[in-house]
């Protein structure tokens, strides 16, 4: 039990801090304790919120990092985690207003600053071009996992077996997704088709531009230099990984608070305890303990894929998409343990 609080001593303080500064902005915004409790309040459900939605991310982080050298993977729990707390927690809300508003990072920052409202309003305009960028992504990565005839483990046999066998043929990852996307483009209604499917080639492209980069430098890393080279592939890789699965928690943080900077404190809380889950997974070795947790993971990132698509018809609490990422690991990390008894009983 101590070990596995050690690795978690660093998100404990950024949590008192970042919580600390969330009661002091309240207090700052509204000058009584009322107000100060109640960003506090905010940031602590705001960072719950991101670990529920993010443990599969941190458990498909690490399958990721025990194949990278281990520069690459300090590279990552390093500056990868300041691009997924300030990238994607305060960078990439900005970057919506100012694409979708026509204004300047600086004029961005006043309107979130002085007219949260406003800032809330624009940034759940972007939301069906988010939703169907993150919902192609997402179900690639899902899909490339499974439909893969290098899989040798398999938890849901009987539907697992199967997608290996199809990974013979070649795009069929490429044309369920594409056929998925044309479905809910049809039912859309007539104005937000463009919107929808632009956004979603623009994610389908987004992934095989990360898995061709990937691709050309695992060639190149046979012939140079493996510690400088080899992981940046990966890198990039879980970096958008990251940013897709951050869209949700973003855009839902809206529906709690318009204040950005309340926002990014929670998110960021968050966001350090999925760093920590990561390097508990990756340095204890748990994937390779309980087979089918990765097999969890992927199963709620295709839930979440097939969730994200569906937000662009209707509203889906980010609660849901929690608790079903929730119970799918569960019922994984059960039938791991089922099968370790089974094993060490043998």
């Amino acid at each position: 039990m101590t070990a596995t609080l050690a690795y978690f001593r660093w998100p404990f303080l950024f949590t008192a801090l970042g919580l600390g500064l969330a009661f002091w902005l309240g207090w700052s915004y509204s000058g009584n304790l009322a107000g100060a409790v109640s960003f506090f309040l905010i940031g602590l459900v705001l960072a719950v919120l991101e670990i529920s939605l993010s443990f599969d991310n941190a458990i498909v982080n690490a399958n990721k990092l025990k194949e990278m050298t281990p520069e690459w993977q300090h590279r990552f729990l390093t500056w990868g985690i300041l691009i997924a707390v300030f990238g994607m927690r305060v960078i990439f809300p900005l970057l919506i207003v100012v694409v979708a508003a026509h204004i300047g990072p600086f004029a961005a920052i006043r309107l979130a600053a002085t007219q949260p409202a406003e800032y809330a309003r624009i940034i759940s305009g972007a939301h069906l071009s988010i939703a169907a960028f993150g919902g192609t992504f997402l179900m690639m990565v899902a899909l490339s996992y499974f439909v893969d005839e290098g899989k040798e483990v398999d938890w849901i046999r009987m539907l697992e077996t199967r997608l290996r066998k199809c990974a013979s043929v070649r795009g069929l990852e490429i044309a369920f997704v594409l056929l998925v996307v044309m479905g809910f483009a049809t039912v859309l209604p007539d104005h937000h088709t463009a919107e929808f499917l632009y956004a979603s080639v623009a994610g389908l492209l987004t992934f095989l531009a990360v898995e061709v980069i990937g691709h050309v430098l695992d060639m190149q890393s046979a012939t140079a230099d493996m510690a400088r080279r080899g992981g940046l592939g990966a890198f990039l890789y879980l970096e958008v990984l990251d940013a897709s699965f951050s869209f949700d928690g973003v855009i839902g943080a809206f529906a709690l608070t318009q204040n950005l900077f309340l926002i990014a404190i929670g998110l960021g809380i968050g966001a350090f305890y999925v760093r920590s889950m990561t390097i508990m997974l990756v340095e204890r070795r748990t994937l390779a303990q309980f087979r089918y947790l990765e097999h969890g993971a992927f199963y709620s990132i295709l839930v979440l894929s097939v969730i994200m698509f569906a937000q662009s018809l209707w509203h889906i609490h980010e609660m849901i998409t929690g608790l079903l990422g929730a119970v799918l690991i569960g019922l994984a990390l059960i039938s791991s343990i089922r099968h370790n008894r089974r094993v060490n009983g043998a």
